[in-house]
């Protein structure tokens, strides 16, 4: 299970999912939809874009190489994007491109001191929380609430150990997958810490958030929750 210091390190070269918006999904996405048991493009199109309008500001937390961060941007033409991440992230995503509309900060811990509050109108993540352990789940939908507008929506994906074990996980010290043996001890599996629809939703809630779904039935592998900042 990765510390905040493992995960500085872990993904210091970005993580790629390919486009998501794509009908035809690129080999990399292809690759990861086959393990994850589900489609990016239809997560996206089904649970993300109807979410958002022409002017809307989207915090992301963890973008990588900004795959999901491009596909934000194409459906706020006229809002922002503010990404956090642990990384320079603007070593693979223009900034410049976007006029003003992408706001990248490096951070060093989950506080979301570096933005401002009261401000986004849908918060993000993909293949981050699945990383964290319940207490930095907890630090981060904490910290993240107060800098929602009243009756913002939140999506994020995260690691379900109901679904892993059914699909052959060993639930062991290392998290290896039954179907390949071969992975390394350092393969990134082996960093998802012990989580399921119950955990998060009562983490999120304690958090302050209102669950409106635990798990929204889109992958096999994993889960992803749908989350609303309270309206007063």
């Amino acid at each position: 299970m990765a510390t905040v210091a493992e995960l500085k390190v872990l993904f210091s070269e970005g993580y790629d999912s390919g486009n998501v918006l794509s009908r035809l999904p690129d080999r990399r996405r292809r690759h990861e939809e086959r393990l994850i048991g589900g489609s990016y493009r239809r997560l996206f199109v089904k649970e993300v874009r109807p979410h958002l309008h022409d002017s809307s500001i989207v915090l992301e937390v963890g973008p990588g190489r900004g795959s999901w961060t491009r596909a934000l941007l194409r459906s706020v033409p006229r809002g922002q994007v503010h990404t956090v991440d642990y990384h320079d992230v603007t070593q693979w995503i223009d900034v410049d491109a976007y006029d003003g509309r992408l706001v990248c900060h490096r951070v060093e811990d989950n506080s979301f001191s570096c933005v401002p509050d009261r401000t986004f109108d849908f918060f993000f993540s993909f293949g981050v929380l699945c990383h964290n352990t319940t207490v930095a789940i907890a630090d981060i939908m904490e910290n993240a609430l107060p800098k929602m507008r009243p009756g913002a929506l939140a999506v994020h994906q995260y690691g379900d150990w109901r679904k892993l074990r059914r699909l052959g996980w060993h639930d062991d010290r290392h998290g290896v997958h039954a179907w390949n043996q071969r992975l390394p001890d350092e393969h990134e599996w082996n960093h998802w810490p012990r989580n399921d629809p119950d955990k998060m939703a009562a983490v999120c809630t304690e958090a302050g958030w209102i669950v409106e779904e635990a798990d929204l039935g889109l992958f096999r592998r994993d889960s992803v929750i749908r989350l609303r900042a309270p309206s007063g």
